[in-house]
């Protein structure tokens, strides 16, 4: 009786699954392939397990703007399906991909002087040197990897999110076993460890790409969405794409950075504490990228009824995404508070003392266990406001809250100089607020306003 007032219908929760569920197996090998990757690095020592995260997030941080700008598509190719324009759901393929070819020369120079700000953070000679080469290794990449962004989040938009799941399991089939063989040197290859894992991501990336290629100039699709009549610039959509893909892209990349600052002043705690952090975020990981197919999902969902002008079946939308959402990540959190020591365990390295780090990435599960449920109201609540175009309120509210958590951990770590308990609780309340948060924007309906979802449509 409750969920019927909270307009939950089945049916709807059903079509939400079958949109979603796809892409939680999609973001599923992202994740397993980071977290692959920090294993084979943790088989090595501790310092090439801190350097993978350091490397890894330094890389995504100099191209997240342009994945949230890009991740856009999604929710633009769903409103435009929604509204029964199909033809121009592929035009934002075209201006997505001419976007990201007009930025990499931007991107050239982001790498050359990120590379440089290594040297000034503190890290041991030897992880400094590592997490400059695996950060270089990845940029070489990146267009690769925008263009997949880009043509990816147009099949999550157009509702074929089985494509997006056969392509990405695809890439992952390709990258773990390659990255196993390069890292470690089996097959004839030589040992190349840190560098192995970033050349077989690459790799990977190229190869889940030309898997969506042959998707997307299949007759059927290419007849279906008009595919050959897309290849032109269209300056009303670029203008769209770009003033609510924008605030998007902007908010990863402020978020992105002081997430990395947070991470950076963690790690000069020590050794420890930089591989210690980099265990708990695996398994972070691991729940929080799944969540994000859940994320894709409702945006897609959010976006068509949008274009459709049907805001009942938003209300529905919501609350199967909420249910569904809140029932995951309470299974994490059970899990996770009760095998902590177990699942902390599987990175412990075939040599070296591993007590003090099995000890605090115990502690640090118990916090992950405490946030992953906040973390999943923030997700639907974000995709329902991300697929109704709401993009600059949700930059403003996102951007202060992570800069207010580091400003905090400023005087947490710097200041005050208390340990990384203290740190990581401030952390987890910081991301309990955030939900809180969201959820204030949602309960307000300002987002669905009709004058205001007019300003949405409108090119």
């Amino acid at each position: 009786m409750w969920l019927e007032k909270l307009h939950f219908k089945k049916s709807t929760m059903i079509e939400l699954v079958k949109i979603a569920l796809p892409m939680v197996v999609s973001q599923g090998t992202f994740a397993v392939m980071i977290f692959t990757d920090r294993y084979f690095m943790s088989q090595i020592d501790a310092i090439h397990m801190a350097a993978a995260l350091g490397g890894g997030v330094a890389a995504f941080f100099s191209f997240c703007f342009f994945t949230g700008l890009f991740s856009y598509a999604n929710a633009l190719t769903a409103q435009y399906l929604g509204a029964g324009e199909h033809s121009k759901c592929p035009k934002v393929v075209t201006q997505g991909i001419v976007m990201t070819i007009m930025c990499s020369p931007l991107l050239v120079v982001i790498a050359y002087f990120v590379s440089g700000i290594f040297e000034g953070l503190g890290h041991d000679p030897k992880q400094l040197e590592l997490e400059r080469t695996y950060y270089l290794i990845l940029m070489m990449g990146v267009v690769v990897t925008l263009a997949k962004t880009c043509i990816s989040s147009y099949f999550a938009g157009i509702g074929r999110t089985n494509t997006v799941m056969i392509c990405d399991v695809g890439g992952m089939v390709c990258n773990v076993p390659l990255c196993y063989v390069m890292v470690f040197g089996k097959l004839g290859f030589p040992a190349l460890g840190i560098i192995g894992a970033g050349v077989s991501t690459i790799i990977a990336s190229t190869f889940a790409f030309l898997f969506f290629a042959f998707f997307y100039f299949r007759k059927e699709h290419r007849d279906t969405f008009c595919v050959m009549d897309s290849f032109r610039l269209d300056w009303p959509i670029l203008r769209r794409f770009l003033r609510l893909g924008f605030p998007s892209g902007l908010e990863l990349f402020l978020n992105m950075a002081a997430f990395n600052l947070f991470l950076l002043m963690f790690q000069s705690y020590g050794v420890v504490q930089g591989a210690s952090a980099a265990i708990v975020f695996n398994w972070d990981l691991l729940s929080f990228v799944p969540m994000i197919g859940l994320n894709i999902g409702v945006i897609s969902l959010i976006g068509r009824f949008v274009g459709a002008n049907n805001m009942a079946r938003t209300d529905e939308v919501m609350a199967a995404g909420f249910v569904i959402g809140i029932i995951y990540s309470s299974i994490l959190a059970v899990i996770y508070i009760t095998f902590r020591f177990p699942l902390v365990e599987i990175f412990t390295p075939p040599t070296g003392d591993f007590s003090e780090i099995r000890e605090l990435s115990a502690f640090m599960m118990i916090g992950l266990s405490s946030y992953v449920i906040a973390d999943a109201l923030i997700i639907v609540s974000g995709g329902v406001l991300r697929g109704a175009g709401d993009t600059r309120w949700l930059m403003y509210a996102s951007v202060a809250l992570h800069w207010l958590m580091l400003l905090v951990q400023y005087y947490v770590i710097l200041v005050w100089e208390y340990g990384p308990q203290a740190s990581w609780l401030t952390f987890c309340m910081m991301i309990i607020l955030s939900a809180v948060v969201y959820l204030w924007r949602l309960r307000s309906g300002v987002w669905r306003e009709p004058e205001r979802l007019k300003q949405v449509m409108a090119e």
